[in-house]
């Protein structure tokens, strides 16, 4: 259940549900036991300062998510988002930074996004703390790498699969 973005850039890109709604909803999940995955979605127009909200956000709760999923928006064509300026892959990798740093127990995962990176950006996502993958062809409506490229990947990476 993602945050999506920082309180302050919310309403700028959602306007379904209140950013409260969000965190009431974390917050029942919570009540029930479960464990919690939540990031957001970078590269929607935000500033620098924005993304670091959002991870404060996050970082700030009583127990922070397990799983924190940093997404890169994939634009789609006829979406209200398509044609915003694309993001600056460095910034990309030191949100995965700060995320890392903010959040020392949580699985920090390379999400959404990845099959417009490099694999040079993907790599230096994993040099700067992300942890994690969500793994196979397919993530909501957006393609995912394909498998063999993800295990091609951590081969050249050495990263051990789990």
């Amino acid at each position: 259940h993602n945050l999506d973005t920082a309180p302050e850039f919310y309403g700028e890109v959602i306007t379904t549900r209140t950013y409260q709604d969000r965190l009431d909803t974390l917050d029942r999940v919570r009540e029930a036991d479960i464990h919690v995955c939540s990031g957001g979605i970078i590269g929607m127009g935000e500033t620098r300062s924005g993304r670091a909200g959002l991870l404060a956000q996050l970082a700030n709760m009583e127990r922070p998510p397990e799983s924190v999923p940093i997404n890169l928006l994939t634009q789609v064509e006829g979406t209200p988002l398509h044609g915003t300026d694309a993001l600056d892959p460095l910034e990309f990798v030191r949100t995965i930074a700060a995320a890392r740093i903010t959040m020392p127990t949580s699985y920090v995962r390379l999400s959404a996004g990845r099959q417009s990176m490099s694999e040079a950006v993907q790599a230096l996502c994993f040099i700067a703390g992300a942890n994690s993958i969500f793994y196979g062809e397919k993530l909501l409506t957006t393609s995912n790498p394909e498998v063999e490229a993800d295990k091609a990947l951590f081969a050249k990476l050495g990263i051990n699969q789990a």
